[in-house]
């Protein structure tokens, strides 16, 4: 999505904090899609995750996507990303593959996108001896025997996550997510946005369900990724509840971010551990890592992107719930939040569905549906049924928006697998226990062959 680069512009007001994300604001012609997805890469002998180095790795397959264009980012000499344009391919700590895509006007060109970058990583994952899976949680494998990989700011995480909840590390090497971007048109459209986008998070949660085995067993939770963030780190993750309060906006927002512990500052090409440290001390040239420095614009960017709540503010909004899933599923996330946000008829609709949901109402939802997704009780019926009435309204909105491809057809068939979830009344992980339990007899191996890409 559009945004600033790394600038040395020194921050010497938090009004320029604000103003960095009023920035964002654009009218809905400029609007666009961004789309990001990771997966898990295995060796396909042995199933284990691919390491950094070797015949069959995550380097080889940086430097084998080369080919198609993508120009390596090296961090101490290694390539630890590809970037090509507006998009990028980059790694989670764990050797996860995340594509981060191009700014697109439509589905239609959302979908061309993921499909062509699943195209050419199978192209050179085959030449390697390797496969990928997309699934939100790693199946298999400890967390001993999960790979790092080499960058910096990893190191420093790796270090602070244990001292804030159970399951940082977790979060960090063993889960994958499809993340979909989307613009605003001003501080008030954000707003309802944002507070729209949160409160149904939990609903996008439970329709890409997707990750139900820890370490080859059932783990009790349809989406263990969903709960792994419960107890990764409460500075930095969960609802936000000031969001639904009278007076938020970009402020506000700068308020909370200010008082986010920081991870690491960026100077001359090395992470400095910052872990644990106050951005505001470090607006008044106090931060023990770089005393009488002050920050600039670049550490604020930098800042915003180690908080990881349901629902993200940047110079546009991320919606961060869904599990990690196949190609078909990659498509619809994107698709249900366009058809809800980026059409007027269907945002309203939608602001209205959840106007009186209160602070308890999004608790329990974000601590339900974990466990289990659609057949959550939600003010006396299954959330299954506000899952239906939501992914109607963004079908309608879809509609609306009569984006056609160029043999005709709308964006409102790329929706088509959440209706099948819930015309069948099973999520993802569901289907997987049952095979589990059924045909793969107790076997989780069989997931690697049948559900990947």
């Amino acid at each position: 999505m559009s945004g600033s680069a790394h600038t040395i512009e020194p921050i010497t007001s938090t009004d320029q904090l604000v103003q960095y994300h009023a920035v964002g604001c654009k009218p809905r012609a400029d609007w666009r899609i961004g789309t990001e997805h990771e997966k898990f890469a295995f060796n396909l002998e042995d199933l284990r995750p691919l390491p950094y180095e070797g015949p069959s790795s995550i380097r080889a397959m940086l430097e084998g996507l080369t080919r198609f264009g993508w120009t390596p980012v090296l961090e101490n000499g290694l390539p630890v990303a590809l970037a090509k344009g507006g998009a990028s391919i980059t790694l989670e700590p764990g050797g996860q593959i995340e594509l981060s895509g191009e700014t697109l006007e439509n589905l239609h060109e959302t979908c061309r996108e993921v499909h062509q970058h699943l195209t050419q990583v199978k192209e050179v994952a085959a030449e390697i001896g390797a496969g990928f899976l997309g699934i939100g949680f790693n199946p298999k494998w400890r967390r001993e025997d999960m790979p790092w990989m080499p960058k910096d700011r990893y190191g420093i995480m790796r270090a602070y996550m244990p001292t804030k909840g159970g399951h940082g590390i977790d979060m960090m090497i063993r889960t994958t997510t499809i993340q979909v971007n989307l613009d605003f048109e001003s501080e008030a459209d954000m707003v309802e946005k944002f507070r729209i986008g949160l409160a149904l998070q939990p609903v996008v949660t439970a329709m890409f369900a997707n990750s139900p085995f820890v370490e080859g067993k059932p783990s009790g939770y349809l989406s263990y990724r969903s709960f792994v963030w419960t107890d990764t780190d409460p500075d930095r993750c969960g609802i936000l509840p000031f969001v639904f309060d009278d007076g938020f906006g970009f402020e506000r927002y700068v308020d909370y971010m200010l008082d986010v512990p920081m991870y690491f500052v960026y100077r001359d090409g090395r992470y400095i551990d910052a872990s644990g440290q106050s951005f505001r001390d470090f607006l008044a040239g106090r931060l023990p890592a770089l005393p009488g420095e002050i920050p600039t614009m670049g550490d604020w960017a930098d800042h915003l992107t180690t908080v990881f709540p349901e629902v993200r503010l940047k110079q546009y909004l991320e919606m961060r719930g869904a599990d990690g899933g196949p190609w078909r599923r990659i498509c619809a996330l994107p698709a249900f939040w366009v058809g809800l946000l980026y059409d007027a008829q269907a945002q309203a609709e939608a602001a209205a569905l959840v106007a009186d949901w209160t602070a308890r109402d999004h608790q329990s939802l974000r601590a339900e549906v974990p466990r289990q997704a659609l057949k959550t009780e939600f003010r006396g019926r299954p959330l299954m049924e506000v899952a239906r009435g939501v992914v109607a309204i963004a079908r309608a909105g879809l509609a609306r928006r009569a984006r056609r491809d160029d043999e005709g057809a709308d964006e409102v068939h790329h929706l088509d697998t959440l209706e099948e979830i819930l015309d069948r009344e099973l999520t993802p992980a569901e289907v997987t226990l049952a095979n589990f339990e059924g045909r793969w007899k107790g076997n989780v191996d069989p997931i690697y062959r049948e559900y990947a890409y």
